[in-house]
């Protein structure tokens, strides 16, 4: 039979994890490396998603050393969509003078063509101009 180990299981313990995270990243800026989660993750010898999920403090913090905050991310991405916003509503009340300026270039078009129709046909001689009644405009 196999006998059992009396050593100490090497499972992680969260303040240890948390703390020599911590260590990596002072050792990296100390270093002047470039410094991500998955850098600080390689280094540490963890995933990048046990930072993401298990330690949202250190995440942060990497984060903010690299200047890309969740909170200055949310703001430049907020700031970016009404931006965005003004310039559709713009773009909308310009799309709508267009249209109303197709329509009445539309009608100003039918009306030459009509009349474009008539002078053809009094030139070739398949239409008779009536003169006005006098009085009528």
């Amino acid at each position: 039979m196999a006998s059992k180990s009396t050593e100490p299981s090497k499972g992680r313990s969260r303040p240890k994890t948390a703390d020599a995270l911590n260590k990596v990243i002072d050792r990296m800026l100390a270093g002047n490396e470039k410094l991500s989660i998955s850098s600080v993750a390689r280094a540490a010898g963890v995933t990048p998603g046990l930072i993401h999920n298990t330690y949202p403090a250190v995440a942060e913090r990497i984060r903010s050393l690299i200047g890309k905050s969740t909170r200055a991310q949310r703001d430049s991405k907020h700031q970016a969509l009404m931006k965005e916003k003004d310039l559709n509503k713009a773009l909308r009340a310009e799309n709508s003078l267009l249209l109303e300026e197709i329509a009445r270039l539309a009608s100003v078009n039918q009306r030459l063509m009509l009349e474009l129709a008539q002078l053809k046909g009094v030139a070739q001689g398949k239409v008779i101009e009536l003169a006005p009644k006098p009085g009528a405009k």
